[in-house]
């Protein structure tokens, strides 16, 4: 008969003994979690005993802290004598014996009265009382301000037997009709605190200490029984101060013996079912990652086929690891013909070398150095045409984030270097078409700018030949005619020349040229158009008062240009000022301000009707004007001076008492010149130059 086939029997035995070994294991592991598990919970509780200690201590040095803070406020106030107040503070010490001294304090933070407990030594026998007063000053100021008692910082005494004692002071204000009138400053010992703390069943047993803000140890409580295994702490805020409260309980560690036979009873009853619970969820949470798998990689090759971006993967030594199929779109050549070549096919012969170096430079200083770059290079197509690309590159890390190569996305430039093109040539086309519209521009700011100047020497021309025609009738001629006519023919001659000079600034303007500008003194630009505005304002009735700064602001403008924008204002605010429903008192007021220490702020004011709201949102538009001989380009041309400076134009309707509008004001900034103090200067009060009607030039 064949002989019995042992090894078919033996593989059962193994199999078994190994199930039966991986059940005690189990069952070992179940009990000493199981230990574990109410080794932690006895300490928990110990600990959660210990926390609930701390918090009852914290709460007690609290309610401590108030008993004491209410008897504090019961001694007498200032008006009660030295002798009472001595006899109830010292009551008031032994009662507390955390109180270990008490002081009265005059308004000026002087010490008028102390007094120190009787039961230890004077806490500053063997030391000088000022040497601790910062602290303390500090508390006292605090407590002025705040309305409320304050705590100083803690402060170390040393005594005269050689030890010391941690002390801390309260500061309470005392005030009359909330006047401080005086303080009264109390010293904590706070080992005594401790001491006091540690007599209530709360806390008996435990070793309880202070611990200041930067982690020290303030004080220590009497007893020393702490095990220095659970410990707890609570924060104490008091105002001004916060201290932190560490309990250190005598308790040791749990033994683990009462553990281990209800460890053994329980461990038996749930090994068992603990493996079916965990095989179950192991096979659950395989089958949901292979699934999760399954879908990131179905999105992911979705997401490489319909992405329009080229992407492009190198390990360190520069070979292509991955390519998607927008990058092979994009430079013509299959994934199988770029993957692991090295030179790419793709770059163009004339750049291998250059492509070589830069790619050496780049993997030589591989990681950080270069991450997350973008650059501009020049791909080649399978066709040979030449194309732009944009590439930002980053590290590509694997799952233990380690450097392994290089990801790329390739931006192909071709359409946006079309599109450049495009508006390269439209650019040039619409510049062609602006240099047209400045022609007319330049026209209509001609006419507008000139005709100031034209009309004041038109005016000084016929105040001139009336003069001239007087004496040719043989009428008594001023004794002052010639040097009246030199006057004349010398303003006909600067208004030339400014003429002269706003025809080359509004060319440069137009042109949108740097102008030529210089350090001016505002006072000059004023003086340089007074006689144009006083000419104005004579022929209304209009004040005119000048407002400057002292010292003399300069600013650094286009002379010519500022003037402009200078009587542009100051004919607006005259016109402003001739309707019906103008005020009856008629004044101009120009206005000079520095605006912190870069700026010069210019404005004129006026006591016309206003700014209607109509008017205020077309008030810039060019040809917009509420006059039948204007041409509504002043305001526009002068805020684009100002910007044209870096300044600001702004304009606001002014209120009087009853909010009624009583005028408008115009300002705008100039940028100013570096201050000297050696300018000359004028009074910068406001200073009224009164124009009767009725006189001619």
């Amino acid at each position: 008969m064949p002989a019995p086939d042992f090894s078919a029997s033996a593989r059962p035995r193994r199999l078994r003994a190994a199930l039966w070994a991986l059940l005690v294991l189990l069952l070992l592991a179940a009990q000493t979690l199981l230990v574990a598990l109410a080794f932690q919970y006895r300490s928990g509780r110990t600990q959660a005993a210990v926390e609930a200690s701390a918090a009852a201590a914290s709460i007690e040095i609290t309610d401590l802290l108030s008993q004491d803070l209410l008897a504090l406020i019961g001694l007498p106030g200032r008006a009660a004598a030295s002798a009472v107040w001595q006899a109830r503070a010292e009551v008031l010490l032994v009662d507390r014996p955390e109180l270990v001294r008490i002081e009265r304090r005059d308004p000026a933070l002087k010490i008028t009265d102390a007094a120190d407990s009787r039961i230890r030594a004077p806490l500053f026998g063997g030391v000088d009382r000022a040497d601790y007063r910062i602290d303390t000053e500090l508390a006292c100021a605090a407590a002025r301000g705040r309305g409320g008692p304050t705590y100083a910082n803690s402060f170390f005494v040393p005594q005269a037997d050689g030890t010391g004692s941690e002390v801390m002071d309260l500061c309470i204000a005392e005030r009359v009709q909330d006047q401080v009138v005086g303080y009264v400053v109390a010293s904590y010992s706070l080992a005594a605190l401790l001491n006091q703390l540690s007599a209530q069943t709360a806390t008996a047993g435990n070793d309880l200490s202070l611990i200041g803000g930067d982690g020290s140890r303030l004080a220590h409580g009497r007893l020393r029984v702490g095990a220095g295994v659970y410990r707890a702490s609570r924060l104490i805020n008091l105002p001004g101060i916060a201290m932190q409260i560490d309990l250190d309980s005598a308790a040791t560690r749990p033994s683990l013996v009462p553990d281990l036979v209800s460890a053994l009873v329980i461990g038996l009853s749930l090994a068992l079912f603990g493996v079916v619970v965990l095989l179950a969820r192991d096979v659950r949470r395989r089958s949901l990652a292979e699934a999760a798998l399954a879908d990131a990689l179905s999105f992911r090759k979705a997401m490489e086929d319909s992405v329009v971006t080229g992407l492009r993967a190198r390990d360190l030594d520069g070979r292509i690891t991955y390519v998607n199929p927008a990058f092979c779109r994009m430079v013509g050549f299959g994934a199988e013909e770029l993957v692991g070549t090295q030179p790419p096919p793709y770059w163009p012969p004339e750049h291998v070398e250059g492509y070589r170096r830069r790619q050496a430079s780049r993997l030589a200083g591989a990681g950080e150095a270069h991450s997350r770059e973008a650059f501009e290079t020049t791909f080649m197509r399978k066709n040979g045409e030449r194309f732009p690309v944009m590439i930002f590159e980053a590290p590509l890390l694997g799952s233990a984030g380690r450097h392994n190569g290089w990801m790329s996305a390739v931006l192909d430039l071709s359409s946006q270097r079309r599109v450049e093109e495009i508006s390269r040539q439209q650019q040039e086309r619409l510049q062609a078409t602006a240099r047209l519209a400045t022609a007319g521009e330049m026209a209509s700011l001609l006419s507008h700018e000139l005709n100031q100047p034209l009309s004041a020497i038109a005016a000084y021309a016929a105040g001139s030949l009336n003069l001239l025609a007087d004496q040719a009738r043989g009428e008594s001629a001023p004794a002052d005619l010639w040097p009246l006519m030199n006057q004349a023919l010398q303003r006909i001659a600067e208004q030339a020349e400014r003429a002269g000079r706003v025809i080359k600034s509004v060319h440069d303007f137009v042109r949108r040229r740097e102008s030529a500008r210089e350090s001016v003194g505002i006072d000059a630009l004023i003086e340089a158009i007074q006689p144009l505005v006083s000419l104005q304002a004579r022929k209304s009735g209009t004040a005119i008062e000048i407002d400057i700064c002292e010292p003399i602001p300069k600013a650094i403008c286009d002379r010519a240009m500022v003037e402009q924008v200078l009587l542009n204002l100051t004919r607006n605010g005259i016109q402003a000022m001739q309707g019906p429903e103008a005020q009856r008192q008629r004044v101009l007021t120009i206005r000079v301000r520095r605006k912190h220490l870069q700026w010069v702020h210019i404005s004129v004011r006026d006591r016309g009707p206003g700014i209607g709201p109509d008017v205020e949102r077309q008030l810039f538009t060019p040809f917009f004007t509420t006059r039948t001989e204007g041409m509504g380009l002043g305001l526009s041309v002068c805020r684009t001076i100002v910007e044209q400076h870096g300044g600001a134009f702004e304009f606001c309707n002014l209120r009087d008492a009853a909010g009624s509008v009583c005028g408008a004001e115009f300002g705008f900034t100039l940028p100013a010149a570096a201050a000297r103090p050696d300018l000359p200067g004028r009074p910068g009060a406001a200073v009224g130059i009164d124009t009767p009607a009725g006189e001619t030039a």
